[in-house]
């Protein structure tokens, strides 16, 4: 893989059977403002549709919005099928209804960050900055 270059591009999904979306578009709005390439793939998407994407459209991120109460078993699908595909350097990040003692199983599994109810688009969007960046340009 080259060295990225433009703007971050972040994946954002809604995978499983949950139906609300409108976190999820939030979301994805609030990077696209602040000048990032975002990819919204709609509802019920599964794991391989997600990492699909994700490898598709050459993204730094995938956002993942779960409110189904899946999220231990959705997450670990992601970041699995993300390295069995040797695409680990595509951060993994999510939030959604997640009760406070998932959340260290699920950073040990490889998920970035969670973000829970009440997190602001303001704060997301400079996670996503601080932690998404481009690799700047080497051996020039």
């Amino acid at each position: 893989m080259g060295v990225a270059t433009g703007p971050i591009r972040v994946v954002v999904a809604k995978p499983g059977l949950d139906g609300h979306d409108r976190g999820a578009k939030v979301i994805a709005r609030a990077l696209r403002d602040a000048g990032m390439e975002v990819i919204y793939t709609g509802l019920h998407q599964t794991p391989e549709q997600i990492v699909d994407t994700a490898l598709q459209e050459d993204a730094d991120a995938i956002g993942l919005s779960i409110l189904s109460g899946a999220h231990n078993t959705l997450f670990a699908a992601v970041i699995d099928l993300l390295r069995e595909r040797d695409a680990e350097d595509i951060l993994v990040f999510g939030g959604g209804i997640i009760p406070e003692e998932d959340i260290p199983p699920l950073k040990e599994k490889g998920v970035a960050e969670i973000f829970t109810p009440g997190a602001t688009t303001a704060s997301i969007v400079e996670w996503v900055r601080e932690n998404v960046r481009q690799p700047a340009a080497s051996g020039g």
